[in-house]
């Protein structure tokens, strides 16, 4: 059984902090330290866990900001390309998980302290991220801020420059969301523009995550830079760019399907068959369809389903998943069969009754078919 990510916050990493704080600060309380950071670490889940190491290290650190910061700085381990989310603290420095609460720590206590907690992000990041810490800064002072990044963006180490675009999303999952980029996300565009072509696959993911976020507010922009990014794009570029559009896809956004080469589907629908009209809870639905291409040319697909999953108060709630993408050759003929499993899932509660699966061709709806779910 995989390990839960919580236990990476164990007595033992926090005895790896105390040893390395204690080295940097002599008069640092090591045994409280511990003590303070591993109280009833079993019941803690994985952010409880980093909370109350952060708030230790507001107890045991000194008062003087610059002091904390001297003394983080110095227990790093030392600047070299690892795996920033499995290493472990060892006798060379902390790196990995341990990052996290100091993090928190220069995002919540750095505040009057701009340019020693940007050196504390930058050198944080490089061991693990900063991702989560510099939005206390952007929201507090965006256009300061906001130029430290666009240095950064030029900056040698893949980490650092992935802390620009990860850093910035306006709804990054598990940070404090931004308000003024959900609201207007231009000011960021710069910065995504420049590292649209990183070298570092793991830097341009974070490109296209951040314009994934853009895309919830501001769908008709991220079609606009879709468009303009795939001209003469390449291979790596085309990648980030469909990363990016990725929920827009799903919804069938017509100018992102445009900007991305999926005109209006020339197709006829021949055929469109349940062939379980009941379903038993656990069990799949499975239907099957047949299209024919009325186009003289060949043409790109994209061919999703929604399902329509009955709610509670007898109202229905649709949700869009991947088929398949194809290219359909003139006046062809492309027929398959899908099987979708109904059974339980931590996001979803079902209800018995009547739901429908509806095909869906480059954003097209083609049509619908109920079926019956039942549950015992």
């Amino acid at each position: 059984m995989t390990e839960p990510f919580k236990n990476f916050f164990s007595k033992k990493l926090i005895k790896g902090m105390g040893d390395h704080f204690a080295k940097a600060w002599p008069g640092f309380d090591h045994a409280g330290f511990v003590k303070s950071a591993s109280k009833n670490l079993d019941a803690l889940e994985l952010k409880e866990r980093s909370a109350q190491i952060t708030d230790s290290l507001k107890t045991f650190l000194p008062e003087d900001f610059n002091k904390a910061g001297e003394i983080m700085l110095a227990s790093l381990g030392p600047e070299e390309d690892i795996d920033v989310n499995w290493a472990d603290v060892d006798d060379q420095g902390l790196v990995g998980w341990s990052i996290m609460p100091m993090v928190d720590y220069v995002g919540l206590y750095g505040l009057e302290h701009f340019d020693l907690s940007m050196t504390l992000f930058k050198e944080l990041t490089k061991r693990s991220s900063s991702e989560f810490g510099i939005r206390f800064f952007l929201l507090k002072e965006p256009k300061r801020t906001l130029s430290v990044l666009k240095k950064w963006s030029r900056d040698p180490n893949h980490h650092v420059r992935r802390l620009v675009s990860e850093g910035s999303r306006p709804r990054l999952p598990w940070g404090m969301q931004l308000p003024s980029f959900i609201k207007d996300p231009s000011p960021l565009l710069p910065l995504l523009e420049a590292l649209k072509d990183d070298k570092e696959e793991y830097v341009r993911r974070s490109v296209a995550n951040n314009l994934n976020d853009i895309a919830k507010d501001h769908p008709d922009t991220v079609a606009k830079i879709a468009k303009q990014w795939l001209n003469e794009a390449g291979k790596d570029r085309e990648r980030l760019v469909r990363h990016a559009c990725r929920t827009l896809i799903k919804q069938g956004h017509q100018k992102t399907l445009k900007a991305l080469g999926y005109g209006s589907p020339n197709v006829k629908l021949n055929k469109f068959s349940v062939l379980t009209a009941r379903v038993d809870f656990g069990e799949a639905l499975l239907f099957e369809v047949s299209l024919t291409s009325t186009s003289k040319k060949a043409q790109p697909l994209i061919i999703d389903y929604a399902i329509h999953h009955r709610k509670a108060n007898g109202g229905s709630s649709p949700k869009v998943f991947k088929w398949k993408t194809t290219t359909l050759a003139p006046l062809a003929t492309l027929e398959s069969q899908k099987k979708h499993p109904m059974k339980k899932i931590t996001t979803r509660v079902y209800y018995p009754g009547t739901h429908k699966v509806e095909i869906l061709v480059n954003g097209i709806s083609l049509g619908s078919k109920t079926f019956e779910l039942d549950i015992e």
